[in-house]
């Protein structure tokens, strides 16, 4: 274990194991198992990868939205967990440098007349979204003219496109590329509307920062991202910068 781990080890995980919040509904990032122990993904396996330098038993907590893992960040729930930076999540959990970058896009009927993300945000348009999503706070920032629903997780607010006749599905672009693989009658609009920028927090200190920040550098520059993005199938994902 490296010093610095060793110094942080009592931060991040003083109830003996690290319990590692594991948002499910972003299946580039992580995907369910037959069991919640044989479940895998990049976030996975970086949580993996933490626990057993830390010498610590791994737990599994499992969210169905970044959303749901926010709202808990002050109840000790977890140790650590991943999800996009944002200026608003800061308040309850700090942030790494990014591990991936991830493209936001829109999911549209094959007959609607948008072609692209830049003919979304226009008076009229109706989009549904995941509730507290790093893409539902950012477009909260930004839309000015079409109008936002949201629904409790991003599969949620797609379904809910499909049945009441919504316009327009935002999400994780790579996602909404494997839905519109999937199913018949709907296509994923040339673009993307942001970048979201994919980081490991902690509710802990900042010597549990400082040890999650370096071991995520470690991994980017290791290949160790890059790896498990592969053998995940997330082509459409890329690694971030080293910072």
């Amino acid at each position: 274990m490296s010093d610095t781990l060793e110094r942080a080890r009592a931060e991040l995980a003083p109830h003996g194991r690290l319990r590692a919040a594991i948002n499910f509904g972003n299946t580039v990032l992580a995907r369910r198992g037959p069991t919640l122990a044989e479940s895998g993904g990049v976030s996975v396996a970086i949580a993996r990868e933490l626990a057993q330098r830390l010498d610590v038993p791994l737990e599994l907590v499992p969210f169905d939205g970044a959303g749901d893992v926010v709202a808990v960040a002050k109840k000790d729930v977890f140790d650590v967990a991943f999800m996009a930076i944002d200026p608003q999540r800061a308040n309850d959990v700090s942030f790494t440098a990014p591990y991936v970058l991830i493209e936001g896009g829109y999911l549209v009927r094959n007959d609607s007349p948008l072609r692209s993300v830049d003919e979304v945000d226009r008076p009229g348009i109706r989009m549904t979204v995941g509730d507290r999503s790093a893409y539902d706070l950012y477009l909260s920032r930004t839309i000015k003219h079409a109008e936002i629903v949201r629904f409790p997780t991003s599969v949620d607010s797609i379904d809910r496109f499909l049945s009441e006749g919504f316009d327009v599905a935002a999400g994780v672009k790579a996602s909404l590329i494997d839905y519109a693989a999937q199913h018949a009658g709907v296509r994923v609009l040339e673009g993307r509307f942001m970048v979201i920028e994919q980081a490991m927090v902690t509710v802990h200190g900042p010597a549990a920062l400082s040890a999650i920040a370096g071991l995520i550098e470690e991994l980017k520059r290791s290949g160790f991202v890059e790896r498990e993005l592969r053998e995940s199938g997330q082509t459409e994902a890329t690694v971030a910068p080293l910072a």
